[in-house]
């Protein structure tokens, strides 16, 4: 039995997976099976993991069909895991050569059900340069390094969700029967399996230390999916069903944070479908809230006042919420041309001079633009900067 099954699901991404093979491949924890779960790709990514298949004898490959999906794909790496723990790694993300020795090493020193690492995103300018932005899991920095309850510290629910960026004991998976969503073709997939682990974990710890790079600059991410409207409403739905029903005393204590990441899910939603849909979805969404209403799923003191606020919106008014919609697409069309006539000038993007950007020297870049920013909200960095205000107004003076 491997230390860590790493699955690995691939659909379309050639541009990207040698990066993240490369990374996987390249662990400091020597004792991992890596799988392949190919979801009919059209590409070259199946004969791109064969090679790597050929070359190392971790890496199993599994076809998991004609595009079944993300959740079915997932699934199908669960189901041939054999692993002590499981992690996750989207095909074209990539990870630090640690990652996964450091996390087991605290699984195990803990006895964890799952540990969590925060994460970067980042994007690749078409001039090389790479823009890294560090993300929290959680905003409270006591929720770090140590052991706890998901369920009695729900504060948890709110951290970011990813289902990556960290690792899940294989034994707490399958006997809670911890799956993904089948949905053919759908996207979000990864929330109710995020859900659950949450809602079912009797030990989770969370680091704050980041490991994971996360993509935003590929076209084909389900994030920049406009025409997948209602795909995190059918996965709330489904969630819901598969808790009542399975969990029914849990379902009681936890439908209130249920409707909290719904409301979540509808604003984000929001923020990438195309706008002519944007009517329709909120007023559907305001259907939904009224029938959640009516089933006693609400509860006013789990949400912050803007969360609740946004709820009454969207349920008691949904025309003047797409009313308020299109002025804020306005306002952010009018800043999207503003800052593509300031491309380059962003004091967080470093110049790598070439697109491909290896795994260690791309996390160097990371960690300084973390620095970076750190120091700049410094109250030592503010000061000086109005200490020496004066000197730098007279040199500018100077200057011309």
């Amino acid at each position: 039995m491997s230390k860590v099954s790493v699955i690995i699901p691939t659909y379309n991404v050639e541009p990207y997976l040698h990066q993240c093979l490369d990374s996987v491949t390249r662990q400091t924890l020597q004792d991992i099976e890596i799988i392949c779960v190919n979801d009919g790709s059209t590409d070259r990514s199946l004969e791109i993991i064969q090679e790597y298949a050929n070359r190392d004898s971790r890496i199993v490959v599994i076809t998991a069909g004609l595009n079944g999906g993300y959740g079915k794909a997932m699934n199908k790496g669960l189901e041939v895991a054999t692993g002590e723990y499981i992690g996750i790694v989207e095909p074209d993300d990539y990870i630090s050569y640690v990652m996964y020795e450091d996390l087991y090493e605290i699984a195990q020193t803990h006895n964890l059900d799952f540990v969590k690492a925060d994460f970067y995103r980042f994007s690749t300018e078409d001039n090389g340069d790479l823009h890294c932005v560090y993300n929290h899991l959680a905003k409270n920095k006591g929720f770090y390094n140590k052991v706890i309850k998901p369920m009695d510290e729900k504060e948890s629910f709110r951290f970011i969700m990813n289902t990556w960026s960290g690792i899940y004991k294989r034994d707490f998976i399958n006997s809670n029967q911890i799956r993904h969503n089948e949905t053919p073709g759908a996207s979000f997939q990864d929330n109710g399996f995020w859900f659950q682990t949450f809602l079912l974990a009797e030990r989770a710890m969370f680091v704050d230390r980041p490991y994971y790079m996360n993509r935003r600059d590929n076209p084909n991410s389900s994030v920049k999916a406009k025409d997948k409207v209602y795909a995190m409403n059918e996965e709330y739905k489904y969630l819901k069903n598969l808790i009542s029903q399975r969990y029914p005393k849990l379902w009681d204590e936890i439908k209130y944070v249920h409707t909290l990441k719904r409301i979540h899910n509808y604003n984000f939603t929001l923020t990438r479908i195309d706008s002519e849909m944007a009517e329709q979805y909120i007023k559907d969404c305001s259907k939904e809230l009224r029938q959640a209403e009516l089933l006693g799923e609400i509860d006013k003191n789990v949400l912050s006042s803007g969360e609740w606020k946004t709820l009454q919106a969207i349920k008691n008014n949904p025309e003047q919420f797409f009313e308020d919609y299109k002025k804020t697409q306005e306002k952010k069309g009018i800043q999207a041309v503003t800052q593509v006539s300031n491309v380059g000038k962003s004091s967080h993007s470093i110049k790598q001079g070439e697109n491909k950007v290896s795994v260690q020297d791309s996390f160097q870049v990371a960690n300084l633009q973390k620095r970076i920013k750190d120091m700049e909200n410094s109250n030592s960095w503010r000061a000086g900067r109005f200490m020496t205000c004066p000197i730098r107004k007279l040199k500018s003076i100077m200057g011309k």
